[in-house]
C-alpha cells in the first residue's frame, strides 16, 4: 500500500469517527413527551416543535448541559429549513441593534461580549456557541428582556415603586395583577418553600413583569414577521407554560407553542411535570 493510499484511509477513518461522535449525542437523547407519559426520540420530538410558532426551551442558567440542548434544538430545526428566529432572555429589548450587527457580521467579537456582560451576568463562554451559531447562520435574534434596573427595583420594592419614567420604557400592556395561582407556581417553579409576605410578592411582580414583557416581545416580532417561528431560550420559571406562554396567549390565542424543559430531579422533571406545564422533558 502507498504512502499516498495510508494517508486517504487514515483521513477516512478520522472523518468517520467525527462523524459518529457528533451524532450520537442527538441520537441517543431521550424524551418524555407530557401529553401520554411516553419517553419518545429526540427525533420525534423536532418533528411536532416544526409544526409550533414558538418553541420554548427552558434553562438552569449556569448549566452548560441545558444549553447544549438548546443548541442542538436550533440546530436542528434549522437544518431542517424551519425560517427559525431565536429569542433570548439575556438580552434587552434595549439592545437589540447590537444584537442585529451582530448576526449581520458588523461588530467586532469583543465590543460584542461587553454587550453582553452589560446585559448578562453568566459568564460568556456558556452562552458563546449559541451565539456563534446564529451569527454564522445569520439567524434573526431578539433580545426579550426589560432592563435589569427596572426588574431589580420591582423585586425590591414592588411594580408600584416605579416612577412615570420607568413604566414608560415598558409596553402600555404591562401590569402586575400576581394572583394566588401565579404565586403558588412561582413557588414551585423555584423551589420557594415557606416564602410569603410582601417580599416574596414584590419578586411574583418582578416575574410577572418579565413574562409579560417578553411576551409583548415575542409577539410584536411575530406581527412583523409573519411565517417565522422563534426558539425562545430562557429560564425554567419563564418557560413554563404558566410564565411567557401563558401570557403570550392572553395577547394572541392564535399562535401554537410547545415547551421543552430540561429535566431537573425535584423541579422539572417527569415525576413533576403536567400537561399544564411543558409538553417535552428533555431526559438525561
Amino acid at each position: 500500500m502507498t504512502l499516498a493510499r495510508s494517508s486517504i484511509l487514515l483521513l477516512l477513518l478520522f472523518l468517520f469517527q467525527v462523524c459518529c461522535q457528533t451524532s450520537t449525542w442527538a441520537d441517543q437523547r431521550r424524551v418524555f413527551r407530557v401529553s401520554d407519559g411516553k419517553t419518545i426520540t429526540y427525533e420525534k420530538m423536532i418533528e411536532d416543535l416544526r409544526k409550533a410558532t414558538l418553541v420554548f426551551v427552558g434553562e438552569t442558567h449556569d448549566n452548560e448541559l441545558h444549553h447544549r440542548l438548546q443548541l442542538e434544538i436550533i440546530r436542528d430545526l434549522y437544518s431542517a429549513k424551519a425560517p427559525i428566529a431565536v429569542g433570548m432572555e439575556m438580552f434587552t429589548a434595549s439592545s437589540q441593534e447590537y444584537l442585529n450587527s451582530w448576526i449581520a457580521g458588523k461588530i467586532n467579537p469583543d465590543d460584542f461580549i461587553r454587550v453582553y456582560y452589560k446585559n448578562w451576568g453568566f459568564p460568556w463562554p456558556v452562552y458563546r456557541d449559541i451565539l456563534l451559531y446564529v451569527r454564522d447562520n445569520k439567524i434573526p435574534t431578539i433580545g426579550l428582556n426589560i432592563p435589569p434596573e427596572i426588574s431589580r427595583k420591582v423585586a425590591s420594592s414592588g411594580f408600584s415603586s416605579l416612577s412615570k419614567e420607568e413604566r414608560e420604557k415598558l409596553p402600555p400592556e404591562t401590569g402586575c395583577a400576581v394572583d394566588e395561582h401565579y404565586m403558588k407556581f412561582i413557588k414551585r417553579a423555584y423551589a420557594m418553600h415557606g416564602h410569603g409576605g410582601k417580599q416574596f410578592l414584590h419578586f411574583c411582580e418582578a416575574q410577572l413583569l418579565w413574562d409579560q414583557v417578553m411576551a409583548v416581545n415575542l409577539v410584536e416580532f411575530l406581527r412583523k414577521n409573519p411565517g417565522r417561528m422563534v426558539v425562545v431560550l430562557t429560564g425554567n420559571g419563564h418557560a413554563w407554560k404558566r410564565g411567557i406562554p401563558e401570557q403570550v396567549r392572553m395577547l394572541s390565542s392564535k399562535i401554537s407553542y410547545r415547551v421543552a424543559l430540561p429535566d431537573v430531579p425535584g423541579s422539572t422533571d417527569p415525576a413533576n411535570i403536567s400537561v399544564e406545564d411543558a409538553d417535552y422533558i428533555l431526559l438525561k
